[in-house]
């Protein structure tokens, strides 16, 4: 997780907010329609992708030492797959180092060559070390301070039987253009996920916005040092209901001339929706409106659910 803001960024932020006022011209209805079409064809290509949130099939955490894995039930974090050899290997974790050793005829890959012993990197700086077998992929994770296996399968019936998202009419008027109030300096928000572990990420400041005849406040995060996006977690009046009770997400660009664009009908849900293993953000407390956003995705009906 981000720790520090870049100055160059802070100093564009900043700069950006010296122009005060959210006024906007009324979106164009045919000009909204296309855009959030385009951005849903999107982001089911990318849920849907071998990358895709729907292939997630394990989420095995580690011990410090030696943890056998594989199919077997004696092994320290099993995986019943039929991919995965009886004792696939073991991850042998020396603090925040986490090395995999194969076990002999396990047909474990990376980068399409077998593996016998490799270091693994975890996704803490980046792209984590993938592991193959079959059409399972497995690589580190660290959440909380704690480190995790990941485990995808490309052909995981939930991404076969995907019956895809259900959304709100897009609406215009939850295109909305907001004030940008930029923290000096920065703050650093405490955040739960939905596993009850704590993460902070950087809050470089607050978008502000009117609806229904009052303002309302979010606060933004930055995924990354060098995103080009805020960030913005966020419950409301349909969380539970219409919508996924654990809030959703909202992207939006970087603020320009101290004012934002908040585009609601692309407020998606979080990848702990549409799967058991991923590890979500929730909002903060004070990113819970007391207003109804009936805009952007609904709640997803999981394959057999009542809908």
């Amino acid at each position: 997780m981000p720790e520090r803001l870049p100055r160059t960024l802070i100093a564009c932020l900043l700069l950006s907010a010296l122009a005060a006022g959210a006024v906007g011209a009324a979106v164009d209805a045919t000009s909204e329609r296309a855009e959030v079409a385009k951005w849903r064809a999107e982001r089911l290509k990318a849920l849907t992708g071998e990358d895709g949130w729907l292939t997630l099939t394990g989420l095995l955490w580690l011990s410090e030492g030696s943890n056998t894995f594989g199919r077997s039930s004696e092994n320290a974090l099993v995986l019943d797959h039929p991919a995965l050899a009886g004792r696939a290997g073991t991850f042998e974790v020396a603090g925040a180092r986490v090395r995999f050793v194969s076990s002999p005829g396990a047909q474990v890959t990376h980068a399409g060559q077998a593996v016998h012993e490799l270091e693994l990197a975890s996704d803490a700086h980046g792209e984590p070390t993938e592991l193959a077998s079959g059409s399972l992929r497995f690589f580190v994770i660290e959440r909380g301070g704690r480190l995790a296996v990941r485990v995808r399968d490309l052909d995981n019936p939930h991404r076969r039987n995907f019956r895809g998202l259900e959304y709100f009419p897009v609406d215009p008027a939850w295109a909305l253009a907001a004030r940008f109030e930029p923290y000096q300096p920065a703050r650093h928000l405490k955040i739960s996920n939905v596993l009850g572990m704590e993460v902070e990420l950087l809050c470089p400041g607050a978008v502000v916005f009117q609806k229904d005849g009052r303002q309302w406040r979010l606060d933004t995060v930055l995924e990354d040092p060098a995103a080009r996006e805020l960030f913005i977690m966020f419950a409301d009046e349909t969380s539970g209901k219409e919508t996924y009770g654990g809030g959703r997400f909202l992207y939006i660009p970087l603020p320009a001339g101290g004012r934002a664009q908040l585009d609601f009908n692309k407020a998606e849900n979080p990848p702990c929706a549409l799967n058991d293993f991923a590890t979500c953000p929730l909002p903060p407390a004070q990113n819970r409106l007391g207003l109804r956003v009936d805009a952007g995705e609904e709640k997803y009906q999981h394959p057999g659910d009542t809908p």
